[in-house]
């Protein structure tokens, strides 16, 4: 496979796997020292996905402010698809007049001040179940998995605020 002219250098991929095999369990690391190899800007195939990575702040600035709307898409994802109703959540949506509808509406109906601050109460009320289940815990030496705890109280807020209600089930 010849490499096009116009991308940026970077390391050579293996098929199927692109570089995958250069990132271990310290990635960030990796990637630290393919960028003092490869310069600030390179290209590889993270599996069969070609990346361009940014790891400087000028470089980063060039191509988010003076070149953001040729970077404004995300590449077409069959999973995002499935996930996203056709890719038309704000995440997911290609930059254009319906994105940014769907941005103005979620800045401004459920990401208000006043939206957020309406909840004050409803977050207020399950950390604090959040903190009685980790203080009881504590007092039976239990141990306390936190994920656990944390993804509960996420659950717990979001339900409260979407159905105005909780949700019966084990709690914090």
């Amino acid at each position: 496979m010849i490499r096009d002219r116009m991308l940026p250098p970077g390391p050579t991929g293996w098929p199927v796997f692109g570089s995958l095999h250069l990132l271990g369990k310290l990635p960030h690391q990796d990637l630290h020292q393919l960028a003092q190899k490869y310069g600030p800007i390179m290209y590889m195939r993270l599996g069969l996905v070609p990346t361009v990575l940014v790891s400087s702040p000028r470089a980063a600035e060039f191509i988010l402010k003076t070149h953001d709307l040729v970077f404004a898409n995300r590449p077409p994802n069959e999973a995002a698809k499935y996930i996203s109703y056709e890719q038309k959540n704000v995440s997911f949506a290609p930059y254009g007049s319906y994105w940014r509808n769907v941005r103005k509406m979620c800045t401004l109906e459920l990401l208000s001040n006043h939206k957020i601050n309406s909840f004050m109460s409803t977050r207020k009320e399950e950390l604090a179940l959040l903190i009685g289940s980790i203080k009881d815990a504590s007092r039976e030496r239990a141990a306390v998995d936190l994920s656990a705890k944390v993804s509960s109280l996420s659950a717990g807020i979001s339900c409260r605020m979407v159905f105005r209600k909780e949700i019966p089930g084990e709690g914090v």
